[in-house]
C-alpha cells in the first residue's frame, strides 16, 4: 500500500527553484527560423525574375495582314430647290389703346372703385379700418373723421355692412363698412 507524503513547503528557503531569467542578450536567436525564411526569399525572388523573363521572351504573335474596311459615306441626293410661295402681307399689330385716367378731382355720386371717399357719420369717433372684410377681422388703425381715402375695391357683403378695401394716406390697406364713407374729390 502507498505512504501518504507531505508535500514540501513552499515557503522553505533552503530549497530553491531553478528560474530561467529572460534577458535581451541571452535570447538565443532562432537561426533554423532565419535561414527558412531567407531561403523562402530567395526562391519567390528567382521565381518572379524567371516569370518576368518568361514574359518579356516570349515572340510576338502572328502578324495577319487584314485588309482595312473603307466605308464610303454617301448623303442622299438633295431635292431640287423650288421657289417660295408668295406670302400674304402681314397686317399691322393692334396698339393698346390705355383706359384714361378717371378725373378724380369731381366727386361720384356714390362710392366708386379709383375714386376717393370720406370718412364721415362717426359722431367725430372715427372709422375702424380692418384687415378683412367683417367685423371679426383684426382692427388695424381707426381713421378719424374728415379723412380722405382712396376706394381700391368692393363692396362686399358681411355683418350687415358692405365693405371696402381702402388705402389711407399713409399706405395702409383694409377694409371699411362703407355705412361711415361719403364720396369725395381726390386732393
Amino acid at each position: 500500500m502507498a505512504r501518504y507524503k507531505l508535500p514540501e513547503d513552499p515557503r522553505d528557503s533552503n530549497q530553491k527553484r531553478t528560474r530561467r531569467l529572460r534577458q535581451d542578450s541571452q535570447e538565443p536567436i532562432p537561426w533554423l527560423w532565419l535561414g527558412a525564411g531567407v531561403i523562402v526569399t530567395v526562391i519567390g525572388i528567382a521565381l518572379a525574375i524567371s516569370l518576368a523573363q518568361a514574359i518579356l521572351e516570349r515572340p510576338p504573335l502572328d502578324e495577319v495582314a487584314i485588309e482595312p474596311t473603307i466605308i464610303v459615306l454617301t448623303a442622299p441626293a438633295m431635292p431640287e430647290p423650288t421657289a417660295t410661295p408668295p406670302q400674304p402681307t402681314p397686317t399691322s399689330i393692334p396698339t393698346f389703346t390705355p383706359v384714361p385716367t378717371p378725373n378724380t378731382a369731381v366727386a361720384p355720386p356714390e362710392i366708386t372703385i379709383g375714386f376717393y371717399a370720406e370718412v364721415a357719420n362717426t359722431d367725430n369717433i372715427g372709422v375702424t379700418v380692418r384687415g378683412g372684410p367683417s367685423t371679426s377681422n383684426v382692427s388695424l388703425l381707426v381713421a378719424p373723421e374728415g379723412t380722405l381715402i382712396l376706394v381700391l375695391d368692393g363692396p362686399q357683403s358681411a355683418n350687415d355692412f358692405l365693405w371696402w378695401q381702402v388705402q389711407l394716406e399713409d399706405g395702409t390697406e383694409g377694409w371699411v363698412a362703407g355705412d361711415f364713407l361719403v364720396p369725395a374729390a381726390g386732393p
